[in-house]
Formats: C-alpha cells, sequence, structure tokens
C-alpha cells in the first residue's frame, strides 16, 4: 500500500466514525486497529499493538495527568472555585466592563483549576453571561469573554493538553508547562485591555452600575481567606517544576495533596465530594490515555507505510523559507481545528510534523508554545469550536450561533496576533524555560 493510500484511508475512517458519534478514543483504536490488521501480517500484528499500547502509557512522566486532572476536579467540586470568583469580583468594581473583565480574570483562576475549556466556558456561560445580560451589557461582550477566558485552561498550567503534547512529541513536559505561562499572561492582558478599549469608547457595550461596597478589611480577609491559598498551591506546582526540585510528576502529586488538605480546611471534604471528584477525573484521565495508546500506534503505522519519511522529504525540498513552511503547518492546525477537537488534532498532526521540526532544526519548545496556542484558538473557531457548542447550551435563551460566532472573532484574532508574535519572536516563549534548573 503506498503511504498517500494509507493516509486517505486513515481519515476517512477516522472522520466517518466520528461522524457517527464514536468517541475519540475508540474511533482512533478502532482504524489503527483495522491499519495494523492489514499492513502488519493480519491478527499477529496485533501483538506489536500490545507492545505499543504498552509502552506508551507505561511511564512515569504521564502521571501528572490524571494527578492535574484530580486537583482542578477536588477544587471544583468543593466550591473553592466559586468562591474565588467571588472574591475576584469585590475588586474589580471600578473598572469599565467589570462583568466582562471578572469573566477574564475567573477564566484565568479557572484556568490553573481545571485545565479544561468546556468546563470554564460552562460554568463561566451559565453565571456570568445572564448577569452581564440583566446588566445591559452587549451580547458579544457577555459572550465573548467567556469563550476567550474558557480557552485559557488550555494555555495556562497545569495544562492536561500540555503534557499530552509534549508526551507525543517527546518534548520535556516540564519546560512545555513553564513554557507557556508568559502567553497566557499575554493573552489574558491582551483580552482584558480590548474589554477596557470597548467598554470606554462603547459605554453602551458595558453599562455602568451601582455596586455594593465592601470594606477593605473585609477583602483582604476574603482574599487571604478564599484567594491567595488555592493560587499558592498552584503557584507552588509550578515553582518546584521551575526550579527543579520536583519532577513534574512529583509537582502534580504535592499539588493533589494540599488540595485534598485545602478542602479539608475548608470543611468541604466530604464522601460526596470525593466521589465527584474522582469519578470525573477518573473519566477524563482514562480517555486521554486511551488516546495516546491510538497516538504511539498510528506513529507506527505511519513510519511502516513510508509517510514519515516522504512527508520530511517533501517538507525538507519545498522551495520556500522555514518561517513560511511554519506557517503552512500552523494553517493545517488552524483549518482542521474547526472541525475536530484539540486532543485529536495533536495525535493527528504531531506524528507528521515531529520529523519535519528534527529536520528543519526547530527548538521543540518553541513549536510546542506556538501549537498550543493555534490549539487554544481550535476551542472557539467557527464553526465547529467545543465552545462554541458548549456556550449555545448554556446562553441565554434566544442566543443564536452567530451571535456566537461574531462574539468569537475579536478573540480569535487577538489569538491570531499572539501565535504570530510567538513564531516572529520566539525569545517570548523561550525566555522563561532557559532560566529553568
Amino acid at each position: 500500500m503506498e503511504w498517500w493510500t494509507f493516509l486517505i484511508y486513515f481519515f476517512v475512517g477516522l472522520t466517518g466514525l466520528m461522524m457517527l458519534g464514536v468517541p475519540v478514543a475508540f474511533a482512533f483504536m478502532t482504524v489503527n486497529m483495522l491499519g495494523v490488521f492489514f499492513m502488519w501480517g493480519g491478527t499477529t500484528g496485533f501483538s506489536q499493538l500490545v507492545l505499543s499500547i504498552d509502552s506508551s502509557i507505561s511511564t512515569f512522566m504521564l502521571v501528572p495527568v490524571p494527578m492535574f486532572i484530580l486537583m482542578g476536579s477536588v477544587m471544583f467540586h468543593s466550591g473553592i472555585a466559586p468562591r474565588m470568583i467571588e472574591v475576584l469580583d469585590q475588586w474589580l468594581g471600578f473598572i469599565a466592563g467589570r462583568l466582562a473583565v471578572l469573566t477574564i480574570g475567573a477564566g484565568t483562576v479557572l484556568a490553573t483549576l481545571t485545565g479544561v475549556a468546556m468546563g470554564s466556558v460552562a460554568m463561566l456561560g451559565s453565571t456570568l453571561t445572564p448577569e452581564m445580560e440583566r446588566r445591559g451589557y452587549a451580547r458579544t461582550l457577555a459572550i465573548g469573554p467567556v469563550l476567550g477566558s474558557g480557552a485559557l485552561a488550555i494555555l495556562i498550567p497545569p495544562s492536561t493538553l500540555a503534557i499530552v503534547l509534549a508526551s507525543v512529541g517527546g518534548f520535556s513536559i516540564a519546560k512545555t508547562l513553564v513554557a507557556i505561562i508568559v502567553p497566557g499572561i499575554l493573552l489574558a492582558i491582551a483580552y482584558v485591555t480590548y474589554i477596557v478599549i470597548r467598554a470606554t469608547l462603547r459605554p453602551q457595550d458595558a453599562p455602568s452600575y451601582e455596586i455594593e461596597s465592601v470594606p477593605f478589611r473585609v477583602k483582604m480577609k476574603n482574599t487571604f481567606v478564599y484567594l491567595i491559598p488555592p493560587v499558592s498551591i498552584v503557584v507552588l506546582t509550578i515553582v518546584f517544576i521551575f526550579t527543579g526540585v520536583a519532577t513534574p510528576t512529583e509537582s502534580a502529586a504535592i499539588g493533589t495533596f494540599l488540595t485534598f488538605i485545602l478542602s479539608f480546611m475548608y470543611g468541604k471534604l466530604n464522601w460526596q465530594t470525593i466521589r465527584n471528584a474522582v469519578s470525573s477525573a477518573l473519566q477524563l484521565s482514562v480517555m486521554i490515555l486511551i488516546i495516546l495508546t491510538g497516538s504511539a500506534a498510528f506513529s507506527q503505522l505511519l513510519s511502516f507505510s513510508g509517510a514519515t519519511t516522504a512527508i520530511t522529504e517533501w517538507a525538507t525540498t519545498l522551495p520556500v523559507a522555514p518561517l513560511v513552511l511554519m506557517l503552512i503547518m500552523m494553517l493545517i492546525v488552524m483549518v482542521i481545528g474547526m472541525f475536530i477537537e484539540q486532543t485529536s488534532i495533536v495525535l493527528v498532526t504531531m506524528p507528521i510534523f515531529l520529523p519535519i521540526i528534527h529536520a528543519m532544526g526547530w527548538e521543540p519548545i518553541w513549536f510546542a508554545v506556538v501549537m498550543m496556542v493555534n490549539l487554544e484558538l481550535a476551542t472557539i473557531t467557527p464553526p465547529a469550536g467545543l465552545s462554541l457548542f458548549v456556550m449555545k447550551g448554556v446562553a441565554p435563551e434566544g442566543t443564536t450561533m452567530g451571535e456566537i460566532y461574531m462574539a468569537a472573532v475579536p478573540f480569535i484574532l487577538i489569538n491570531i496576533s499572539l501565535m504570530a508574535l510567538l513564531i516572529f519572536v520566539p525569545d517570548i516563549a523561550l525566555w522563561l524555560p532557559s532560566l529553568m534548573n
């Protein structure tokens, strides 16, 4: 079988199964098993598939995935996250478009707790969007910040997708997690800047209103009690990774343990919280690990079919500058991101991109960060960004998909601008990892 024939069959089969509603993990594994059967000698090839599955997930560096997911799940189900949003609201009363700015702040905080964009969009969209509409906010300004802030969960550590990307690409998980910090902060600042400028120039889009005054002493007390402790756990986890005091796996375990302690100190650690947190974390972790096994098999099938060598030769002999090649690759990811979710994009593209990255001599961490921004963009890109559909499910009655698409446009443009900046100025992504021990 020619390599291009294999790729056509693979993508047609994968797309067909996903359109039928088969979960990504099982669709990937089904297509891989068919590929193994026809290319590796029938049923005898399944033994090699089992070895690939075992080697792809039997590794210590993947332990942070379930640990970070559990850490965020405990904070979410124990009610720590909503309390943090209330404290942020107390501090932002004087800012133009404060509810939209609060949404970005809350999304940034939730990003450090959940690492899952759809969860943040669901929570913020069901709580803050109706409140903004009640206060007379323009619908696009009531929806757009929710979409943008939810996507921050992908770009602010501890990001589950960053760990998956680093694992698939064979990159340093620690450096990848540290490298996305600065772009994540820059993106949040850009979002807030856009909102404040729009609310100042068009006050009718974000009408001001009187708020209940909270004494400074009360705000400081709430900050020290409800905001600083959970944020400190996340910061401490990142500092451990950055300084080399602990590996990402050890840092994730420490952070999860401290999260349980904090939930206990708040009086929220009961059997119901533990059961809900562990159950949701287990489901998501198993799904991600199954997807990773499919990626390993896909990489081997690519190599066996000759696609890896052919694509690498094509890319390295293409009569364009390396920067143009990078832009083409990111454009491909952007287009794919309009139709399928991020983990699938990683599994489909990274085995193809990796040989090109090495052949071109690019810094892998830089590529990973640019890729992460692109994947973050995929959550809010029409027509099929997952966060768009989640937003439709929690948006006020009467909200159309067209309005949601329009609300996402400014934040899409901000993301693209950040991605371009990272491509042309790699030091933005590489500066912080270069300081690591």
